[in-house]
């Protein structure tokens, strides 16, 4: 077990806060915003160009009241301005926890021995100071290891929960899969739920010292792009595990069919949340001017803001607690978004738990 001494608190990593957060995250270098979508990063085949109908639908967006703290369920916008959230940076009279590392050997995995042959799948957990040992406490679970980069996710927790704002509460940040990183992400089933269920949060509470709870309302699930989509369908199929979604540029979009979801993630917005009962989850989702597929038509089912778009009108539709932030002159997964109003998701995420035990 390796223990990270937290050197990584340092004002120059802190300084470098507002860089992305993940493998698949990219700088936003476009030009300077219009009312149209750039085309964006490719992922997928490329689609039709979008119509005059896909366009006026992704205009309307530009029109949403701007996101702020403390807001009620709903859409919004934020940006082309964009700064550091204060959250995120060291201050010396705040507690600090640990981060706990350790290697999981996919050799060992049931769930994802590898397709490719054998590799290694990093894990790191973040424990607040405030953990009472042998209680069970709240946690988030990231794709891609969301939040480890420059320990921007354990800054931030740091400060919210010394400042009552969040529960103390855990943060699982598990690398993807590598080369199958789409296979796990994409696959719309409860596949990865029960790998991290079965095979990660058992060796996360053996390395740590934690107790991971089992109340799905005290835990929360996070990502971006292929990311996101996972974090979304963990919950989906395994409420029992979580109520707590949030993503950035989720990709709600047909990557990987099959039998049970022939249009991929797409079937979110399409069937599956419109013709299922709502189930308890509270979602917080973001997307991008210039996102991935931006000025590719609907109907190839390959366009991340109107996947985005349209899974928050299923949401809105069928009464879920949800949040839509639509992000001006950025990108893919974009940092500097994510470094803005990343505490403030968090915030909304957890309104409403109560603080539970702490030292």
């Amino acid at each position: 077990m390796k223990i990270n001494k937290m050197a990584c608190y340092s004002a120059l990593l802190c300084a470098a806060l507002n860089l992305n957060l993940a493998a698949d995250a990219q700088p936003a270098n476009a030009p300077a915003a219009t009312n149209a979508p750039s085309a964006g990063p490719r992922r997928g085949p490329p689609g039709p160009p979008a119509t005059a109908e896909d366009l006026a639908m992704i205009a309307k967006l530009n029109d949403l009241p701007p996101y702020a703290s403390a807001l009620g369920d709903g859409d919004y916008s934020t940006g082309p301005d964009y700064a550091p959230a204060p959250e995120q940076m060291v201050r010396d009279a705040v507690p600090r926890g640990k981060v706990i590392q350790f290697t999981m050997e996919s050799s060992d995995s049931k769930f994802y021995p590898g397709i490719n042959g054998p590799f290694q799948r990093e894990v790191s957990v973040y424990v607040p100071s405030q953990y009472v040992p042998g209680t069970a406490a709240p946690a988030i679970v990231s794709a891609d290891a969301y939040g480890a980069k420059n320990n921007q996710l354990p800054a931030i927790l740091d400060n919210m929960i010394a400042d009552h704002r969040l529960p103390a509460m855990l943060a699982v940040m598990i690398a993807n899969g590598g080369k199958q990183r789409s296979m796990e992400y994409d696959t719309v089933s409860s596949k990865y739920a029960e790998f991290v269920e079965a095979e990660v949060l058992p060796r996360v509470e053996k390395e740590a010292g934690v107790i991971v709870t089992k109340d799905p309302d005290g835990r929360m699930t996070l990502g971006g792009s292929s990311g996101g989509a996972v974090a979304f369908t963990m919950a989906w199929f395994h409420p029992d595990l979580y109520h707590r979604v949030l993503t950035y540029s989720g990709t709600y979009v047909n990557l990987k069919s099959g039998p049970d979801a022939p249009h991929g993630a797409w079937e979110y917005n399409e069937h599956f949340i419109p013709q299922s009962p709502a189930k308890p989850l509270r979602v917080w989702m973001e997307v991008a001017q210039r996102d991935n597929g931006a000025a590719t038509s609907a109907a190839g089912l390959h366009n991340w803001i109107i996947a985005n778009i349209k899974m928050a009108a299923a949401l809105k539709a069928k009464g879920y607690h949800y949040q839509f932030v639509y992000a001006k002159d950025a990108g893919h997964t974009d940092g500097k978004v994510i470094s803005q109003t990343l505490p403030q998701a968090l915030e909304y995420l957890w309104r409403g738990y109560p603080a539970g035990p702490t030292k």
